[in-house]
């Protein structure tokens, strides 16, 4: 018996037609072990950048470790660019 907790969902920073940056892709490799946790990938992320805490990402496949090889302002200035379409 499945219901609507059993799906997994998968979370992208990128674009179809975006380049992947180096920051979006570890902020998909970031994405995908919160999701694979069953974390709210969102939530995570902005409780991150807002504190600087690195324990509200999950060490599953080494994220935590990942997210902390670029700066949070670095993160903040690529989610800004996308959300505007540049």
């Amino acid at each position: 018996m499945t219901g609507h907790g059993d799906e997994t969902v998968r979370y992208s920073a990128v674009d179809a037609d975006a380049e992947i940056t180096p920051v979006r892709r570890v902020l998909n490799e970031v994405i995908a072990a919160l999701a694979e946790k069953g974390y709210n990938p969102v939530n995570q992320l902005v409780g991150y950048l807002l504190s600087g805490d690195p324990t509200f990402i999950t060490s599953h496949r080494n994220a935590r470790n990942t997210i902390r090889r670029v700066e949070r302002d670095e993160i903040i200035e690529e989610l800004v660019k996308s959300y505007l379409g540049k």
